[in-house]
């Protein structure tokens, strides 16, 4: 599983900072988050991402402490839903995705709305610029709206079916889309943070993007 967020933080026309991180690392045994198992990615009102981080953070720290083992990505999936419904009435202005492996080994990704709705995909982007990088998604890795070549007409026409990418494709993918998204959107640039979590761990990659 890859998550991946720019790194520029704004107040409108404002430029706060050119490195803010909105992927982070969960529920490692230390600060370091070296034996972390989690990804989460939360955009929206900088507070309240921050304090939804924090709070998942110290959920699955303390179940690694109590039951000592690191919580799966499905327990941590519905925990994320039970702490953004319990706020439902005055909800984290953020949007988060959560990323890890499942029991298979395979890569989960699960998307949230403000009050803990949730569901697994296989790709989602939020934030200020997921008009702009969900289509291109929709096309290049769910293949919306794509038929088999010569597969018949009208109702009979059978749509391309999906397949799992390679890691360098999507890292690609991840890497043309926030390209295309600086281009039109000025809340976002200077850096992609990307993190890719395997079997031996969570690896991050840092690519400049354009600063103006």
């Amino acid at each position: 599983a890859i998550l991946a967020g720019d790194t520029r933080s704004t107040s409108g026309y404002n430029i706060n900072t050119r490195y803010e991180p909105k992927v982070f690392k969960i529920g490692g045994s230390d600060s370091t988050q070296r034996d972390a198992t989690l990804i989460l990615s939360v955009v929206g009102f900088a507070a309240d991402a921050n304090a939804l981080k924090e709070r998942l953070d110290t959920v699955v720290k303390l179940y690694r402490y109590q039951h000592g083992k690191a919580m799966t990505v499905k327990a941590a999936a519905q925990r994320l839903s039970i702490i953004l419904y319990q706020k439902r009435f005055f909800p984290y202005y953020a949007h988060a995705i959560l990323g890890g492996l499942d029991e298979e080994g395979k890569g989960a990704v699960y998307s949230y709305d403000p009050v803990g709705s949730y569901e697994r995909e296989q790709c989602r982007a939020g934030g200020a610029a997921a008009s702009l990088i969900m289509p291109f998604l929709d096309s290049q890795v769910n293949f919306k709206n794509q038929y088999e070549p010569g597969s018949g007409v009208g109702h009979n026409l059978k749509e391309r079916e999906r397949v799992l990418l390679g890691r360098d494709v999507v890292e690609d993918l991840v890497k043309d889309a926030f390209d295309s998204a600086v281009e039109r959107h000025i809340e976002v640039g200077d850096g992609l943070l990307m993190m890719v979590i395997t079997k031996d761990g969570i690896e991050e990659i840092y690519k400049p993007l354009k600063q103006d």
